[in-house]
């Protein structure tokens, strides 16, 4: 059973190739399967990513890389990908590996042995003494403003580790947000749909995980994107 693996890529840590190919070798040797790695560059300048690019070419001849000019967002780079992908069941998750790779394996069991559609990764306590205050805070009113206004099962919408059936690729491909918020849209499509099984899976960061700072410019759209679901919701 082939599996896709999308890496959505914008401004990552130095050194991510490392970090790619480490983690990579990894989940090649707990799956003991192909997998066909998509790597989206999501309007990256080339100059900041050739030579990147060449090293994971040699180390990985069976990288896929997509890229495009100009940046379009996290949702927009995972759909790209989604749309390349071939695998009977698609993961996606950020490039520099942010989660264990037991984790990333929880999803792809749940996936395979339960007949799950999605399997959507949640985070746990200590993900959360990982994170600025701030923006702890707003993950967590998220939450909240999700359970109200939208009656969703499962309000942690936005971990960054997520994977689902072939058959759900149409799904995915309608959602229409190119940030942050794809993963909400994505999910409330499912549950909307009420014929898809859906399993919420604790995963765990990896040891020495930073994140950078929260660009606050970020927030007005993506309120904007909250209030067209529940518009869309009361429609």
């Amino acid at each position: 059973m082939q599996i896709s693996l999308i890496l959505p890529c914008f401004n990552p840590q130095p050194d991510w190739e490392d970090t790619l190919c480490a983690q990579y070798a990894l989940l090649q040797k707990e799956m003991q399967q192909d997998i066909e790695l998509i790597l989206v560059i999501d309007g990256m300048a080339k100059k900041e990513t050739d030579a990147a690019v060449n090293r994971l070419n040699k180390q990985l001849p069976e990288l896929k890389t997509i890229r495009y000019d100009t940046n379009r967002g996290k949702g927009y780079a995972v759909r790209k990908g989604v749309a390349a992908a071939t695998g009977e069941i698609i993961l996606y998750t950020d490039v520099d590996f942010p989660y264990t790779t037991d984790s990333i394996m929880k999803l792809y069991r749940e996936i395979t042995t339960a007949q799950t559609d999605i399997a959507i990764g949640i985070k746990d306590e200590a993900y959360y003494q990982h994170v600025p205050v701030a923006r702890r805070m707003i993950s967590k009113a998220l939450r909240g403003l999700t359970g109200v206004l939208l009656s969703m099962p499962e309000t942690d919408t936005q971990c960054g580790l997520k994977g689902f059936r072939k058959e759900v690729k149409p799904l995915f491909l309608a959602t229409r947000i190119d940030r942050y918020l794809f993963d909400l849209e994505f999910l409330y499509m499912g549950y909307q749909t009420k014929q898809l099984k859906i399993a919420a899976i604790p995963v765990t960061l990896r040891d020495n995980i930073t994140f950078r700072k929260m660009n606050y410019g970020i927030l007005m759209p993506e309120m904007m994107n909250f209030a067209k679901l529940v518009l869309r919701r009361k429609k």
